[in-house]
């Protein structure tokens, strides 16, 4: 097919690609909608060794950086934390909630949690930061000052606030109105592949047999049909033809 051929097309059916995509736009706005925002509440703790400019010391911290999120996402940590911000949520829901991500190249670790009230996702990472680093400097007063490793927030949860993680309505919506147009492009060609031996017109001839279409007979009914002078045969009924 030519360009003309799928130009053809769309000034034809293109209104079935639009009409779909509304639809699919509209039904990801209403579903969107109709869930229940979820919030999400980030703080990055940092974490140093005395001996930063030892390169033993800090390499050897990329690898406890893993080690800290793990003991992190401990039950023992959860319900200490629970306890502390007077949560209600047993462990393991606060570990369904709770994301911890380690990131050697800043020394840092990243905390996230996740709950349908914004406060709650605050308090999570708030108290889980507090109760890690105390339980970091309870670590480092049995040892030597040159083996100690200093973890503190960079910034409070309070001021960095929240931000809403799902629905992205915008997001969803947009999708929602791609897919549309997909779906509705397949239906056209569809329809067309359905149609594609059927000849309605001189232009269908012409890309059928790629022969140019010089002239048509006009369609004739009725009387018109017959040859001058003859007409139709009528029966009378209850009559029979005789010899």
């Amino acid at each position: 097919m030519e360009i003309t051929d799928y130009l053809r097309i769309l000034r034809k059916r293109g209104w079935i690609m639009i009409v779909v995509a509304l639809v699919a736009a509209a039904s990801a706005y209403g579903f969107s909608k109709l869930q229940t925002p979820v919030y999400s509440a980030t703080v990055k703790l940092s974490v140093v060794p005395a001996r930063a400019t030892d390169w033993g010391s800090s390499n050897s911290l990329k690898d406890l950086l893993r080690n800290y999120a793990e003991i992190i996402r401990t039950h023992t940590m959860a319900a200490e934390v629970i306890d502390r911000a007077q949560l209600d949520m047993d462990t393991s829901t606060f570990l369904s909630k709770l994301f911890v991500s380690p990131d050697s190249s800043t020394f840092t670790l990243a905390l996230e949690a996740r709950d349908t009230d914004p406060e709650v996702a605050m308090a999570m990472v708030d108290s889980m930061a507090g109760v890690f680093g105390e339980n970091r400097d309870q670590w480092n007063q049995q040892q030597d000052k040159r083996d100690r490793i200093e973890v503190k927030m960079l910034d409070s949860v309070y001021n960095l606030g929240y931000a809403q993680y799902s629905p992205k309505t915008t997001i969803n919506t947009l999708a929602g109105g791609l897919f549309g147009l997909l779906i509705g492009l397949l239906v056209i060609f569809f329809l067309e592949w359905l149609e594609m031996d059927v000849i309605r017109s001189s232009e269908d001839i012409e890309r059928a047999i790629e022969v140019t279409v010089l002239g048509a007979i006009p369609p004739v009914t009725g009387d018109a049909a017959l040859p001058s002078g003859e007409k139709r045969r009528q029966l009378v009924p209850g009559l029979r033809g005789t010899n």
